[in-house]
């Protein structure tokens, strides 16, 4: 007997390590199944983001370090430092977004709403930095209000037509909520000025309503209103005269009227002209030695077509347009409405970002100031997509996607 009980308490001794062991594997397991297919995690989609990012990283730092040597002090990797710290805290973001249940969101919608108008009437107590007011300072830290009102937008436009989905065709329900939205955010963008997030703005809200179902007849009016009132700001008021200034240098950058600065403009136009068909390779950008104005910002696209030429810059589109392509078949299998809205929203946010960078940049438009997602030098920005990039992550969870 005495023997038994020895044998059993040597059991149960040399049992008790195993399960801790059986413990923290099964911990680690849980961690790793949040990559796997079965967790209903879009693969495809995450595998795009990470891409476009880390040849984010590696283009800013090429186009940024020339400019950061010689504003801070020698220091030719100020900018890229920061950028991957926010990279880093913006990919460990994602991954927690999307283990979160989007449909929390929808509670949060009306609240988001209220800190987007709150933080875009701050910005305009702050000072102003380059004559506008679009960064809220705190210290030497500086964010863009902006950014937190295209996410407002899209979660709160995907909330009410959620509500209101079968009463669109109404004026009550299907255009007087988004107006009492919209409107604010237009004249407080303005009064920044901020004309390119008013741009996006209205095109997100635009085609938001449109899949929603809103009437023809009521999209048309509410944007042909929206349209003609920021026309007649810029053509026939002292309100946005920088903006009359960019159309002007627009039709003629390389002989403008006098006064009106188009610098930045032509030595994009330059940088990508001398790309050519393979480029001048990767670091090897002339136009980057202070010639383009911070080309780590919205003119970065101009270096990567000077060093990748035109197959690296068409890679790259074409990355994007996979990206945004996944992102909206994501959405479209979401389980419910909300999850779609949300997800095309979000997605049509990068899509339209992209498309406008490079319209800028090529000097296809007039020069508003667009940031190039995952590439454009900017803490609140990348922090944001990736944030953002969680949610669509987050529906693909919830819908299990299959694999492509």
């Amino acid at each position: 007997m005495k023997a038994k009980r020895i044998r059993q308490k040597s059991s149960e001794s040399s049992g008790a390590p195993k399960k801790q062991k059986n413990r923290k594997f099964k911990n680690l397991s849980s961690w790793f199944k949040i990559f796997s297919l079965k967790s209903g995690m879009d693969l495809p989609f995450l595998f795009l983001v990470l891409t476009i990012l880390v040849i984010g990283l590696v283009m800013m730092f090429s186009a940024s370090y020339p400019n950061a040597y010689y504003l801070h002090g020698g220091n030719s990797f100020y900018f890229i430092k920061n950028q991957v710290i926010f990279a880093i805290l913006g990919v460990i973001g994602m991954f927690a977004v999307s283990c979160v249940d989007y449909h929390y969101f929808h509670k949060w919608a009306v609240p988001v709403l209220g800190i987007s108008f709150f933080l875009l009437i701050v910005v305009l107590i702050m000072p102003p930095i380059n004559g506008v007011h679009r960064w809220i300072q705190l210290g030497t830290f500086g964010f863009q209000a902006s950014e937190i009102t295209k996410f407002a937008i899209v979660l709160s436009f995907a909330h009410f037509i959620n509500l209101n989905f079968h009463r669109m065709n109404t004026f009550k329900y299907g255009i007087l909520p988004y107006l009492i939205i919209l409107i604010p955010t237009l004249i407080l963008l303005a009064l920044e000025p901020h004309i390119s997030c008013c741009a996006i703005v209205v095109l997100l809200a635009a085609g938001m309503l449109f899949i929603g179902g809103i009437q023809l007849k009521w999209f048309g009016m509410v944007l042909g209103g929206i349209a003609s009132a920021l026309l007649y700001l810029v053509l026939f008021t002292d309100k946005l005269t920088y903006a009359n200034d960019r159309i002007s240098g627009w039709l003629d950058p390389f002989s403008p009227a006098s006064g009106v600065d188009t610098w930045q403009t032509r030595q994009g136009l330059y940088a990508i002209g001398s790309g050519g068909l393979f480029g001048l390779g990767l670091g090897n950008s002339r136009q980057k030695y202070l010639y383009i104005p911070e080309p780590q910002n919205d003119f970065i696209f101009a270096v990567v077509c000077e060093e990748l030429g035109f197959i690296g810059a068409v890679i790259i589109l074409l990355l994007f347009s996979l990206l945004v392509w996944r992102g909206m078949v994501i959405s479209i299998r979401a389980k419910d409405k909300f999850g779609s809205l949300l997800g095309i929203g979000l997605t049509a946010q990068v899509g339209l970002q992209v498309l406008l960078n490079i319209a800028v940049v090529t000097n296809t438009i007039p020069n508003t100031g667009i940031s190039l997602p995952f590439f454009s030098y900017g803490g609140t920005s990348l922090m944001m997509l990736l944030a953002q990039m969680g949610i669509v992550l987050a529906i693909s969870r919830s819908s299990r996607i299959e694999k492509i």
